[in-house]
């Protein structure tokens, strides 16, 4: 798993940065900045992961294709629509700014929340890859992959969902 990006983040300041970072006000304004840059790096991170996952994927389909395995096509067509999904939504989300005068703050401790929710999805890519060995086995034995296709596509709707509630944790909604 990735290690906690903010200290990473946070130790690349130069000396001027933290210099700076004595003046009144300045200091929250940046460790905010810095909790969205990790932010942001940590989703980044993740859709790259998930985006390999994708090429395995469309490399199944074509081994299937060329087996001549015609059925078992659409649900894995399916499951490429719902893994571009979540790297599109990983590569979009909001990282929790907030300008000056938005009407709902993004405060630190929300930004630690979005960061952990994030972070958390992590796991879910390691799902998705053990997923994707199961299924490249069987295609390679020859063997039905439907099975493991619907839990992969039953993965990808849970993680699709997950990330759906992440503005509602940051918030504090329900």
């Amino acid at each position: 798993m990735v290690g906690d990006l903010r200290d990473t983040v946070q130790g690349a300041q130069s000396g001027f940065e933290k210099l700076v970072g004595s003046i009144p006000g300045y200091k929250g304004y940046k460790e905010r900045e810095l909790r969205r840059e990790a932010d942001k790096i940590l989703r980044t991170h993740l859709a790259n992961r998930f985006d390999e996952q994708k090429r395995r994927l469309q490399g199944l389909m074509g081994q299937i294709t060329s087996a001549g395995r015609w059925g078992e096509l659409s649900p894995l067509e399916q499951a490429t629509l719902r893994l571009e999904r979540l790297i599109d939504r990983l590569r979009t989300a909001s990282y929790g700014y907030a300008g000056w005068f938005d009407a709902v703050k993004i405060e630190q401790q929300q930004l630690d929340t979005l960061y952990e929710f994030d972070a958390n999805l992590a796991s879910g890519v390691d799902r998705v890859a053990e997923a994707m060995s199961a299924l490249e086995a069987l295609a390679a034995r020859g063997e039905s992959t439907t099975a493991e296709v619907n839990a992969l596509l039953t993965l990808l709707q849970e993680l699709n969902d997950t990330f759906g509630r992440r503005t509602d944790a940051v918030m504090g909604i329900a």
